[in-house]
């Protein structure tokens, strides 16, 4: 038999931006590639920057590391999208970027699987839903303590006047 009746080749395609720096090393993929894959994602949403980049001032430059280098001097801040800024609990924004950061490991083995990503992901959704029906429990309670006040002044008012022996109806 001839190697070429027996040997299949397969060009890998994709944009290079997403590519598991762990199959250029090994040459394959494995289910912790698509795990990087999804870090980039995470950290493309973050920051509103394509993958890869690059300007006539400048070298190409990864997303990937670039956010990493960020992650490492401390500066994330300064490198996300002003709507996520805005828009997000500084909390959630700091534990996505952690779990990106950990998606971007440069050592397969190390990085999360799926499932815990998504366990992740669910534990930081549950919490932005605990903060807002705590929010949304403050402010009832905010209310409620106003209309126990206003009741209060309802009663001294109505109690006053009829004490004094005048007959008025008050409706508040």
């Amino acid at each position: 038999m001839d190697f070429c009746q027996t040997h299949l080749t397969t060009r890998v395609l994709g944009t290079f931006g997403y590519f598991d720096p762990e199959y250029f090393r090994l040459g394959k993929f494995t289910e912790k590639s698509d795990v990087y894959r999804f870090g980039v994602v995470l950290v493309k949403l973050l920051t509103g920057q394509k993958p890869i980049s690059s300007t006539e001032s400048e070298e190409v430059r990864s997303l990937a590391s670039f956010f990493l280098h960020s992650m490492k001097e401390n500066s994330l801040f300064d490198i996300l999208d002003p709507v996520v800024m805005e828009d997000g609990p500084q909390e959630e924004i700091i534990a996505v970027s952690k779990l990106a950061k950990r998606c971007l490991n440069i050592n397969g083995k190390k990085r999360p699987t799926m499932k815990q990503i998504a366990i992740v992901l669910e534990w930081i959704r549950s919490s932005e839903e605990a903060n807002a029906i705590q929010q949304r429990f403050d402010e009832d309670s905010d209310r409620d303590d106003e209309i126990e006040h206003l009741a209060i002044v309802s009663c001294s008012t109505s109690r006053s006047i009829v004490n004094d022996s005048v007959s008025l109806s008050i409706d508040a």
